[in-house]
C-alpha cells in the first residue's frame, strides 16, 4: 500500500471536514423547531468504524460530549456483526447512553461501503419539549439508552411510539428527528462518494494517519509549554436547590509532552441539576486545550488521547447516577473559567479574563390560544467575554462551551404568544482595565394575553453573586440578575427560579454578566474611555468605581 503523503492527508481531511460542515447546514435548514432552525443548537461529527473522531464541525463545543459518548457506548454495546446497513441508533441518556443531558437527542448512522462498516455519521439537536426539573435524573424526562430506531432500513415502530408518547409537541419532535436522519444520510452519501474517488484502502490509511497526526501535533504543542503545576479555583453561586458556593478546582500539570488536569478537591455532586457527567467534563477540557494550543491541531481522537483527566467520582464535575444534570451547561462554563485561570498562572497572555460564566436561559411553557396548541420557548442568552492582553472583550456574545445564535425577535414573536419588551446591552457591566471586558445582555420577555396557563418552568444565570475575574490588574465584570415583574413590582429576584406561574403582562427580565478586564484601568487610553462614554457603554459612576481619574477626561 502506498503511504499517504502530507498533501493527500490534508486534502482528504478537508474533504471529510467539509462533509461535516455541510451536514450542519442541512440540519439547521431542515430542522422544525426554533432551537434547531434558528438558534442552531446542534452539532455533527464523523467517526471511524472503531468510534474514533475524524471530524467535528464547528458548532457547540459541549455537544462533543454527547456525540463521542454515544459512539463509545454503541461500539461497546454492539458488535460489528450486529450493525447492519440501514440501521439508525438513537440515544440521550447521560449514564447509559453517552449523553450529557436529556434534551440533546443523538442519532447515529453506520456507513457501509461494499458491505463493510467504515464510519458513523452522528448528530445531535436540542429537543426543547421536556420541561421537568428535579433532584435526580429520574425527574428530568425520558431516558433513552443507545438503541436501534431503524434496523436494516425498517422503522422499529414500537420504539418510535414509546419515544413519541413521552413528548407533548410530537409534530416538532418528528420534524426535528426527520431532519437529523436526513442529515446523517447526506453525510453517508457524501463519504461514499469520496471513497469512490480515493479508494477504500486509502480511506483506511487516512483514518490511521490522521489520528497519528493529531496526536503528534498535540504533543509538540504541549512540549512547548513550561513544565510545572498550576492550580486555580472558582465557585458557582449555587445549584438552585439551597447549596451555595460550589467549588471547582483544577491542578494543571505539564511535564514534557504530557499534560494532566486533576479536578480533585471539587465539591460533591449536588441535588440541583448542575452536575456534569464525565463526557461533559472531557468536552470542556478538550475545548480549552484547542483554544490555548496551536489552532491548527485537528479536533480528532488522536489529539484528545494526548490529554489525561482526573476527577473524583461523585463530584460536581464527575457525577454518578442518579445526579440531576439538566443544567450541566452552566457548570461546564465555570469549568472552562477554572481551566483558563490555571493557564493564566502559566502566562496571562495565553487566555482571556473570565467571561459571563454561564449559559443563561429562559424556559417558558403554556398554551397558545391562537393555535390551541402547547408551546415551549427556550432560549440561551449570551453575555460579555473577558478582555485579553491586547484587546477589549466582546459584547453580547456566547462564550466558551456554547455557540448558539440568538432567536430573532421577529421569529420569537411569530412562533410564541410572547413579546420582547427589551433587548439591549447591559450597560456598565464591563470589567474595567487597560482593555475592558465585554458587556452583558438585557433580555426582557412579556407574557401576552394569548398565552394560557403560562409558567416560567425554569430560568438560570450565574455570576449573580461572584463577579467574573479580571487578569493582570483588570477589574471584575458586572453581576448578572433575574427578575419577574408584575404590575411594576418585583415578585421574584432569584437567579435560578423554578415553576413560577405567570399572568398576562408579567415580565421576565434577565441581565447577564459582563466580562472581566485585563490590565490596570489607569492605563486605558483616554480616547477609548471617552468613546465608551459617548456610546453609553459606561457612565461617570462606572469611571469613579474603576478608579479612573475623571479629570483627564
Amino acid at each position: 500500500m502506498k503511504k499517504i503523503n502530507s498533501i493527500n492527508l490534508e486534502i482528504i481531511a478537508n474533504s471529510v471536514n467539509s462533509i461535516a460542515e455541510q451536514m450542519g447546514v442541512i440540519l439547521s435548514k431542515t430542522g422544525y423547531s426554533t432551537n434547531i432552525k434558528e438558534r442552531k443548537d446542534l452539532s455533527v461529527a464523523v467517526f471511524s468504524a472503531k468510534g474514533e473522531l475524524l471530524s467535528l464541525a464547528q458548532h457547540i463545543p459541549l455537544h462533543f460530549s454527547s456525540l463521542s459518548g454515544a459512539v463509545e457506548v454503541l461500539t461497546e454495546k454492539y458488535s460489528v456483526e450486529d450493525v447492519y446497513e440501514g440501521d439508525i441508533f438513537i440515544a440521550n441518556d447521560p449514564y447509559c447512553g453517552g449523553g450529557s443531558h436529556l434534551p440533546d437527542i443523538v442519532l447515529l448512522k453506520p456507513v457501509f461501503y461494499q458491505g463493510e462498516l467504515i464510519a458513523y455519521m452522528v448528530n445531535t439537536g436540542h429537543h426543547a419539549d421536556k420541561t421537568r426539573k428535579g433532584s435526580t435524573i429520574y425527574d428530568e424526562g425520558l431516558r433513552i439508552p443507545v438503541i436501534k430506531l431503524y434496523e436494516k432500513g425498517e422503522l422499529k415502530q414500537d420504539v418510535f411510539d414509546l419515544i413519541m408518547l413521552n413528548f407533548q409537541m410530537k409534530y416538532e419532535r418528528q420534524g426535528d428527528l426527520s431532519a437529523q436522519m436526513i442529515t446523517n444520510q447526506f453525510g453517508s452519501d457524501k463519504l461514499v462518494e469520496l471513497i469512490d474517488r480515493i479508494g477504500i484502502d486509502t480511506f483506511h490509511e487516512f483514518c490511521q494517519e490522521w489520528l497519528k497526526y493529531g496526536k503528534r501535533k498535540a504533543e509538540v504543542a504541549i512540549e512547548a509549554l513550561p513544565d510545572g503545576e498550576y492550580t486555580f479555583e472558582d465557585y458557582m453561586d449555587d445549584d438552585g436547590a439551597g447549596n451555595e458556593d460550589l467549588k471547582i478546582v483544577t491542578k494543571l500539570t505539564v511535564k514534557g509532552k504530557n499534560i494532566t488536569f486533576d479536578f480533585s478537591g471539587t465539591c460533591p455532586q449536588v441535588s440541583g441539576p448542575y452536575n456534569c457527567v464525565p463526557c461533559a467534563l472531557k468536552a470542556t477540557v478538550y475545548y480549552a486545550m484547542l483554544s490555548v494550543l496551536d489552532h491548527t491541531i485537528p479536533a480528532n481522537s488522536g489529539f484528545f488521547d494526548s490529554i489525561e483527566i482526573k476527577a473524583e467520582p461523585g463530584s460536581l464535575v464527575w457525577a454518578t447516577e442518579p445526579a440531576a444534570v439538566g443544567d450541566r451547561e452552566t457548570t461546564s462554563q465555570r469549568i472552562a473559567d477554572v481551566i483558563f485561570g490555571a493557564f493564566s498562572k502559566m502566562d496571562p497572555k495565553m487566555v482571556v479574563a473570565a467571561g459571563n460564566g454561564a449559559i443563561s436561559f429562559f424556559s417558558f411553557s403554556g398554551k397558545d390560544s391562537r393555535t390551541d396548541q402547547p408551546y415551549i420557548y427556550v432560549e440561551t442568552i449570551g453575555g460579555g467575554s473577558g478582555a485579553r492582553y491586547n484587546k477589549d472583550g466582546l459584547d453580547a456574545i456566547q462564550v466558551h462551551m456554547t455557540n448558539t445564535s440568538n432567536l430573532p425577535v421577529e421569529a420569537l414573536e411569530m412562533e410564541y404568544p410572547l413579546m420582547v419588551e427589551q433587548y439591549a446591552l447591559h450597560e456598565n457591566s464591563c470589567g474595567a482595565g487597560k482593555y475592558r471586558g465585554g458587556l452583558g445582555i438585557v433580555r426582557a420577555i412579556r407574557v401576552l394575553a394569548e398565552s394560557e396557563d403560562t409558567m416560567l418552568v425554569a430560568a438560570s444565570t450565574e455570576r449573580a453573586k461572584r463577579r467574573p475575574w479580571g487578569l493582570s490588574g483588570g477589574g471584575e465584570g458586572g453581576n448578572a440578575s433575574m427578575k419577574v415583574i408584575r404590575n411594576g413590582q418585583v415578585i421574584s429576584d432569584v437567579a435560578k427560579p423554578r415553576n413560577i406561574r405567570l399572568q398576562t403582562d408579567d415580565i421576565v427580565e434577565l441581565r447577564t454578566a459582563g466580562g472581566g478586564g485585563f490590565g490596570p484601568a489607569a492605563e486605558r487610553e483616554t480616547e477609548k474611555i471617552r468613546s465608551d462614554l459617548q456610546e453609553g457603554i459606561i457612565d461617570r459612576k462606572w469611571i469613579e468605581e474603576a478608579g479612573i481619574d475623571p479629570g483627564k477626561l
